[in-house]
């Protein structure tokens, strides 16, 4: 947050330039140099704005996380249907990894070979995101929509995992083809999975 209030545009342009770098080069072959070169500023800038290179990638999860909470729930105060809300997170998940590849990278593959300290850090980053899964299986279960028997807990690692490893594997095959284009496939087949 301190880093932000001294200069917005470097602070977001460091992190788009280790997006791309770490999203190129991999997590462990992007020094903050490159990371530094790619942004446009000297090395010891990066250091005004972040601790290390684990703080700079944390950060991209903390915006990305963030801005998509932010996105789905300003999208949530106007709509009342749970499967509407389902698919309105489903959809803002594809338009935001499906519009940049380097971002799914850092995000589904290169952050997941962080150590044991940095992911009990990352599951605290998601839990908004988590929470929003919640709130679309409870409000669909207390509507009527969704079977009032299944656990929530289980629907939610449902819900997160089956989004999650479609993401992974659009990235994985080198975004190939159209990750928004499996919205209404990935929908039906979760709300299929919770209906009454």
């Amino acid at each position: 947050m301190i880093a932000q209030k001294k200069n917005p545009e470097k602070y977001d342009a460091i992190l788009a330039a280790a997006i791309n770098v770490i999203g190129q080069a991999g997590y462990h072959n992007a020094p903050i140099s490159r990371i530094a070169r790619e942004a446009g500023v000297a090395d010891g800038t990066v250091y005004l704005y972040f601790k290390n290179k684990e703080d700079v990638l944390m950060s991209i999860l903390r915006e990305t996380i963030g801005h998509i909470s932010h996105q789905i729930k300003e999208q949530f105060e106007s709509e009342t249907d749970p499967i509407r809300k389902l698919r309105c997170l489903v959809s803002t998940l594809f338009e935001t990894f499906g519009r940049n590849k380097n971002l799914a990278l850092v995000i589904q593959i290169h952050l997941r070979q962080a150590d044991e300290a940095l992911r009990r850090e990352i599951g605290e980053i998601i839990k908004p995101y988590y929470s929003l899964i919640e709130h679309i299986v409870y409000d669909g279960m207390e509507k009527g929509l969704f079977r009032k028997t299944i656990d929530p807990r289980i629907a939610r690692r449902m819900v997160f995992g089956t989004i999650d490893e479609t993401i992974t594997a659009w990235v994985l095959t080198g975004a190939k083809y159209s990750l928004t284009g499996l919205t209404d496939q990935v929908v039906d087949l979760l709300v299929h999975g919770m209906k009454k």
